[in-house]
């Protein structure tokens, strides 16, 4: 094979099979960990007692016998604040992006919302408001918005001056400049951001149910907890880390359709 030929072959793209291949290689490799962890906690089973370390017939039992409508009001709660939190962290970015004085305003606030801990977060609203729905509502808000905003403003600054300076060239209106080169430009980050939101909203909203709810996969925690069910607090747990993989799931679709020239 001639030097030109190996060249050749080297710069050519990896194909389809190989990804695939690598794909299942590392999924194969999750699976096994997986297995390994469920086998090393039936083991320590065995030698403690059920109220220690339950055995997975035992966890599985409790699985079953879980409320479902548990899980639906959680699952609502979260997509309700996301989905609000995005609007209005897409916004404030946009507006702060288009005016570096309002930019100077808000930046400290943001970041001073971004400092406080979750958990005066939810002792704040337990004592500010008497609905719990807007209770957990603005827990998930206050926390979830502002890393959309930043991780958007981010994304916006970091568009190339030159891309800028091209795109005002031919005059565009300010809607057209967003729509056509700004947003475009932020797709990356706000996939991120919805990827680190999606866990940090499961990991919130179980923490405000658990302190200020009477009804979601936190408020059922609490009852586990209450009645030292190890079990059934491992199967709630379950069934959040299902929750979490579920919800990735059309992020990552959109990701592979949106940032395709990435592969």
């Amino acid at each position: 094979m001639s030097r030109v030929s190996e060249v050749e072959e080297w710069a050519k793209p990896e194909s389809v099979a190989a990804k695939t291949l690598g794909r299942l290689r590392l999924g194969k490799e999750a699976i096994i960990s997986l297995i390994l962890f469920g086998v090393a906690w039936q083991i320590v089973s065995f030698f403690t007692p059920p109220y220690i370390v339950p055995g997975w017939q035992v966890i599985f039992d409790k699985m079953i016998r879980l409320q479902p409508h548990q899980i639906y009001v959680t699952v609502v709660r979260v997509i309700l604040a996301l989905v609000v939190s995005f609007g209005l962290g897409v916004l404030g970015a946009v507006l702060m992006y288009l005016s570096r004085r309002l930019e100077n305003y808000i930046s400290p606030l943001v970041k001073l919302v971004m400092a406080v801990p979750v958990i005066c977060w939810i002792l704040f609203a337990v004592l500010w408001f008497s609905a719990v729905e807007f209770r957990i509502f603005f827990i998930l808000t206050i926390v979830c918005c502002p890393v959309f905003l930043v991780d958007v403003l981010d994304a916006l600054k970091g568009v190339p001056k030159d891309l800028r300076d091209m795109m005002l060239s031919f005059r565009p209106t300010r809607l057209q400049y967003i729509r056509k080169l700004l947003l475009p430009a932020v797709v990356p980050a706000v996939l991120t951001s919805w990827k680190i939101n999606l866990s940090l909203a499961i990991r919130v909203v179980t923490i405000a149910e658990l302190v200020g709810a009477v009804s979601g996969i936190g408020f059922a925690l609490n009852i586990a907890q209450a009645n030292f069910s190890v079990a059934e607090v491992f199967a709630w747990t379950i069934v959040l880390i299902a929750i979490l993989l579920a919800a990735q799931v059309p992020v990552s679709w959109v990701e592979s359709k949106a940032l395709r020239w990435r592969l």
